[in-house]
Formats: C-alpha cells, structure tokens, sequence
C-alpha cells in the first residue's frame, strides 16, 4: 500500500495549510481533519488514475501528483463543489497531461495475431507498450458490500482497462466518471468544463469505440471450485509437469508475457511452449500474491546461479469455470515489491 499522505507531503505543506485563506476554508475542522478527508480518497483515485493510465506505476505517480497539487492549492479552493470532486478535477487533469503522446498501453492481443510455439521470439518492447497489473486491495474495498467489490473488480479487468487506451484522454474520464462511477452527466460537465450536451456526445462515441473492442472475459472473483484448481497449478508448476498444468488450461486459453509481444492461443500451443522455449521455468518456485484485476496472482521465481531464486514472472491467472482461460505473465521484478513479494528466495 502507498505511504500515507503525512509521510510524503510536499515541502510546503505546513506553509499551505497554516495560510489564512486555508484556514478559513477549514473552519471547524482541524488540520488533522482536513488531512484524513483528502487521504481518505487515496484508493478511489487510484483506481481512477489506472483507468485511465493502464499502469499502477503511472497511478501511483499521478495520485501523488494529484495529492500534491491539491495541498498547493488548498487556499484557492473555495468550496463551490465537494472536495472529492475538487480531487477529481486535478487527477483528471494530470492524466490528460499524462497522455497527451501518441502512445496507448495494450496487451499483446491488441497488438498481433496469435503466434505459435516455435515463433521467434522479437526483442520486448519498452514498458510504457503494455497494460501492467494492480493490486486488488489498492483500488477497490475489498472488505466492503460484495455487489461493490464485484463491480470494483469488473472495471480493474485487465481486457477492460486495455479497451479504455483505445479512447481519447477526455472520452475515456466521460466513460470512467458516468459508467464505473455513476456520476451524473451535469457533475462531469462541470468537472470537465464543458456542457452536458458534450458529455452525452463524448459518451455516445466512447460507447460506440468499445462495442468495436473485445471485452469478452471471465468474471472477475473466484467460484466454489477454484481454490482447488490453484492448489494444483501451484503443485504442478513447482514439479513443472506440464501435462497436468495443460490439464487445468481450456482449450481456448490465452497465454501471453509482456514485454515479449509474442502470444498463444490455445492449449496445445502453451504445452508446446512450456516444453520447448519456457523450459527455463523448470524447478522453480511459486508464491501467492493475493488478486491483481479481480484474478489471483502468484510471484514466479527462477533458480538464480548465485543461489536462491530470482523473481521471474509476476503472474495472472483468468478463470472461468473452473478452467484457467488467460494465463499472463509480466516478465521481470518491476511488479515483485508493489505486491508485496521478496526480492529473492533462498
């Protein structure tokens, strides 16, 4: 979890909330208050801020931006709206700023027709190419109504984040703010600085690009069966018996590896692979990391030469009746410590 505001405030901070104007806007309520209200929507913003940026680094970086903007510019906040919708407004301009390249994340399947076993296998590409992975219980209340957490997690999945990217900056805060957040279209006018006949246009065409996209994809969560299915990839992984990690694959399933933009379709295809060119896996280990997008995930280690393990692949399993149907692998230690895993096993 990202370190309270108080531990990573700006420089100005005391300056900012000590000024008269600050002051008066917080009334009756203390420092300390005013501080826990703007803290206290860290993990919608950051749910928000990944939405729209596709990366939990990125978010992380534009809630702390957001974070920080807001205490700068607390004594020219004069109440006219909520404060969270004052929060809202600032993290909707930091990433519109933030996309204004040319360049939308993705995931392999976005990119390329399915390759086979014996393809080669082109250099990875950078890490601003790909849709990376987020903890669950950064984004969504995972202690809170269940019908919440269900739809939390169903706007965190990682086909519906990486449909998002396919929409300008603007469309896609219109879609995120009236579809996953529900808000009316007159709050979002007025966010936005625009009209409310703009914003039923802006979603109108938003919706239009996506029914052009693949959403298709489990849901997010785990059934009755699964605990059992991950117990078995777990044990087959470790043993690396890869007819009985085949076995728990549907015929259909997705096996993909960002940076690589390589991909499979299909579970003679995985078989293949892990036989041939992923046979590196062998002997390794595997530990649980919780859920990523609403799916478990695991931390996958190699033998390292110097001895121990070295992290290998942060993993995403997709499942849908008690089948794993997407099996996505984000190579390298970047997601190792953002979840919580050792840097190296002994």
């Amino acid at each position: 979890m990202a370190p309270a505001l108080h531990s990573r405030r700006p420089a100005s901070y005391d300056r900012h909330v000590n000024s008269p104007d600050a002051t008066a806007l917080a009334g009756t309520r203390s420092r300390h208050d005013l501080e826990a209200e703007v803290e206290s929507h860290r993990r919608e913003l950051t749910a928000y801020c990944y939405r729209m940026l596709g990366s939990n680094l990125e978010a992380d970086d534009a809630v702390q931006d957001t974070m920080v903007r807001a205490w700068r510019s607390l004594d020219g906040f004069e109440g006219r709206s909520s404060l969270r919708s004052w929060l809202y407004r600032i993290a909707t301009n930091v990433c519109i700023d933030m996309t204004r390249g040319p360049q939308r994340r993705a995931r392999p399947m976005d990119l390329s027709p399915a390759s086979t076993a014996d393809s080669y296998l082109a250099p990875g590409l950078p890490e601003e190419t790909w849709i990376t992975p987020v903890q669950d219980l950064r984004v969504v209340p995972v202690d809170g109504d269940p019908a919440e957490v269900a739809a939390g997690r169903e706007s965190i999945r990682l086909a519906f984040v990486a449909a998002l990217q396919h929409l300008p900056a603007r469309q896609r805060a219109t879609l995120i703010l009236c579809e996953v957040l529900k808000w009316q279209a007159t709050e979002v006018a007025e966010l936005l600085d625009t009209t409310v006949a703009s914003v039923n246009s802006a979603l109108q065409r938003a919706r239009a690009t996506l029914a052009t996209v693949d959403l298709d994809g489990p849901a997010p969560g785990l059934g009755a069966d699964d605990t059992d299915l991950l117990a078995r990839y777990v044990d087959a992984f470790e043993r690396y018996d890869v007819p009985s990690l085949v076995a728990l694959l549907r015929d259909d399933v997705k096996f993909n590896m960002p940076p690589y933009p390589l991909w499979l379709l299909g579970a003679d295809q995985v078989a293949a692979w892990l036989a041939g060119p992923g046979i590196g896996c062998a002997n390794g280990k595997i530990l649980p990391a919780g859920f990523a997008n609403g799916c478990p995930a695991f931390g996958s280690y190699r033998i390292d030469p110097a001895g121990g393990y070295s992290p290998w692949s942060f993993i995403v399993l997709e499942i849908d009746d008690g089948q794993i149907v997407g099996w996505n692998n984000f190579l390298g230690p970047a997601q190792f410590a953002a979840f919580g895993l050792p840097p190296h096993l002994d």
